[in-house]
């Protein structure tokens, strides 16, 4: 009777150490489970930095590529100021000028400054020409620039290109201005030329300022 109860406690005890064996096998799997879980989630994330990576490189080649771009722009635009980057200035002993009256009617005073090329070569003349007025009391004056956009002036040997200088007509009889030549220098150049005022042109209003302009070259018509 002894033998037996004995014989059934080594077994229930013999039980117990296997279900406690069995609950930690369970407990170290489920661990693993979860650590492998972990590492696969971090392994997926990997691909999404590298892709913000290319992102980015991307980003600075297009930037790049517009820089390019906008630099080209910019030589265009210089190259256009030059006078589209093929022809030379115009010299000024390259040029025949004369300065005609060119008003439209009685109201509005108008000169014109014809420009002629006499070289061999064709050359720009593209931009404002630099003009002074000569006044009777010997001093001078600079003339002031018309708002316009210069478009390029090529001319060819023989070809002819003007520029107007515009100008408010007196009719009280009491200006003091009374201009005797224009001072012009052609775009892009150093030296002048001294053109008599026509003597047909309607009477200068002074003072000289802001309201006598002179305006872009342009291929004569």
């Amino acid at each position: 009777m002894r033998s037996n109860t004995t014989a059934r406690i080594a077994r229930r005890r013999t039980f117990r150490v296997a279900a406690a064996v069995l609950t930690a096998a369970a407990a170290l799997t489920l661990t693993a489970c979860n650590g492998d879980a972990k590492s696969e989630g971090q392994a997926d994330t990997t691909p999404s930095s590298s892709s913000g990576s290319s992102g980015g490189a991307q980003g600075s080649d297009a930037k790049s590529k517009g820089g390019s771009e906008a630099g080209g722009g910019q030589d265009a635009t210089d190259g256009a100021a030059k006078g589209g980057g093929k022809s030379k200035f115009c010299r000024t002993n390259d040029l025949i000028m004369e300065a005609v009256d060119s008003s439209p009617d009685q109201k509005v005073g108008e000169v014109t400054v014809q420009m002629t090329n006499k070289g061999a070569k064709t050359c720009s003349a593209t931009g404002f020409a630099g003009v002074d007025l000569k006044d009777i009391d010997g001093t001078s004056a600079p003339v002031h620039r018309g708002g316009e956009q210069p478009r390029i002036t090529d001319l060819k040997p023989g070809d002819t290109a003007t520029f107007s200088i515009s100008y408010e007509v007196d009719f009280s009889g009491d200006s003091l201005a009374s201009p005797t030549n224009i001072i012009v220098t052609p775009p892009n150049e150093t030296h002048s030329v001294s053109l008599k005022w026509p003597a047909e042109a309607l009477k200068l209003a002074g003072p000289y300022d802001d309201k006598i302009q002179v305006h872009p070259v342009g291929i004569a018509n």
